[in-house]
């Protein structure tokens, strides 16, 4: 029997698009939206910041120095956190789980994301009763610690555990530490194989 229930955050709890912070990014200083992700990969700093290697002042400061462009901090971060576009599961399918089970939110995010999840849609973060953020446990799926933070602050047994991300190898990482995981596809699919499992939240 599930006893706790466990969400991932973009693409699942709420949608993102990183090609609309690019496109933002072209707009203010020039560089290609295409251009930018590829200048910011052989450094890995969107990775270490959000494994928590680097703060946000650190992160904005070689971002600009690796792009070579000026930003006021407050303009970057209203561009670098317009990802987020709409939430895809309802509020009442959120308060009807936590009514029965135990909520964590497990999200691989960064500092600066998440202040803006928090603003935009903390009607569905209240639901959760923890959060278990990369840049905060210091590694991101499928690091074995993240999901260890997860299964810890869930409170029972991985087996114990149903997971869903939209992403097919942190399923199968989540799978063999033993939870039950289901790659998220929509919610009427995450609904159908919640069903399966005997999982209500009406």
């Amino acid at each position: 029997m599930h006893k706790a229930i466990l969400f991932d955050l973009g693409r699942v709890l709420v949608h993102f698009d990183f090609q609309i912070g690019y496109r933002g990014l072209e707009e203010a200083c020039g560089i290609p939206a295409l251009e930018i992700p590829r200048r910011l990969a052989p450094g890995g700093l969107v990775e270490r910041f959000e494994s928590g290697q680097v703060s946000a002042e650190a992160f904005f400061d070689e971002f600009q120095q690796t792009l070579g462009i000026q930003l006021p901090f407050e303009r970057f971060c209203e561009i670098w956190s317009s990802i987020f576009t709409h939430a895809i599961l309802p509020e009442s399918m959120l308060a009807g789980l936590r009514k029965r089970y135990r909520m964590v939110l497990l999200s691989n995010t960064n500092a600066l994301h998440f202040v803006m999840i928090r603003q935009w849609y903390e009607h569905l973060l209240r639901h959760f009763d923890e959060l278990v953020l990369s840049h905060e446990v210091g590694a991101m799926k499928p690091d074995d610690k993240i999901f260890d933070a997860a299964v810890s602050a869930a409170g029972c047994r991985p087996e114990e555990c149903f997971y869903t991300d939209d992403i097919e190898r942190y399923v199968a990482a989540a799978r063999t530490r033993g939870i039950d995981a289901v790659v998220f596809q929509s919610r009427a699919q995450l609904e159908e194989e919640m069903q399966t499992r005997g999982i209500a939240w009406d």
